[in-house]
């Protein structure tokens, strides 16, 4: 760390870690510190889990990706069905 955090600019690091919102909280980082973006970054994901070990109550669950590209992709699908069928009479 190049330059040390406040303790309320800390806190809104914290905040927006815990709120599952990395980027804003990388971004803050860099304005705070001047670093680059993949020492912000990795200096983010440590704090991550250093606060996740700490306080693991203040996270909710790992939000659990997929499902919209899944439905997306089935309806690609079946559109295609359609079209192929259609073309074919």
């Amino acid at each position: 760390m190049s330059t040390p955090i406040p303790n309320d600019k800390m806190s809104a690091l914290a905040d927006l870690i815990a709120r599952d919102r990395k980027i804003e909280a990388i971004k803050l980082y860099r304005e705070l510190t001047g670093l680059g973006l993949k020492e912000a970054k990795d200096q983010v994901e440590a704090l991550e889990s250093s606060l996740r070990a700490k306080a693991p109550a203040r996270f909710g669950p790992v939000p659990k990706r997929g499902g919209c590209l899944g439905g997306a992709a089935i309806l690609c699908l079946c559109a295609v069905f359609v079209i192929c069928w259609i073309a074919r009479k």
